[in-house]
């Protein structure tokens, strides 16, 4: 039997004294808990980012992806909006997020208010065509094309 694959360090940094590093909470997680490290209240209708405190080394050829925390998005209708960390950032992680609901939400320091997805990427060099082959299956059919 082979011996299991070394995991990729990932280098986070605390610049809050109030931060909580990143963690996955269960093995097989495919995401890490990001957490608020500031009280805060999102108005109803409002937006606001929410500082993580932390930094991070995110490897090259990899990215972080930010996703709602389910929970928060069911129960609340509390959004996340965007987050694509570069592997060659190295600021503050701050959350978008937006309050859906007509009641303001509230952020305690140590909420669980995001998830982290790290995964490869390549880059790709862009070439520009004057057509594109549209012989495919779906070809150019859009928003709704399935019929459902």
């Amino acid at each position: 039997m082979d011996p299991p694959t070394p995991l990729i360090q990932l280098h986070i940094q605390k610049l809050h004294p109030a931060a909580t590093i990143p963690r996955y909470i269960r093995q097989g997680d495919a995401a890490l808990d990001l957490y608020a490290c500031e009280k805060l209240t999102i108005a109803a209708g409002g937006h606001t980012l929410v500082p993580t405190g932390i930094a991070m080394a995110i490897p090259h050829g990899f990215v972080g992806l930010i996703w709602d925390r389910s929970g928060i998005a069911a129960k609340n209708i509390v959004k996340t909006m965007g987050g694509v960390i570069d592997s060659n950032y190295r600021g503050e992680i701050k959350v978008i997020m937006h309050n859906h609901a007509d009641v303001p939400f509230e952020i305690e320091v140590g909420t669980r208010v995001a998830q982290m997805v790290i995964q490869r990427v390549e880059q790709m060099e862009t070439v520009e065509v004057s057509s594109l082959d549209t012989n495919t299956v779906r070809g150019v059919d859009g928003f709704g094309s399935s019929g459902k």
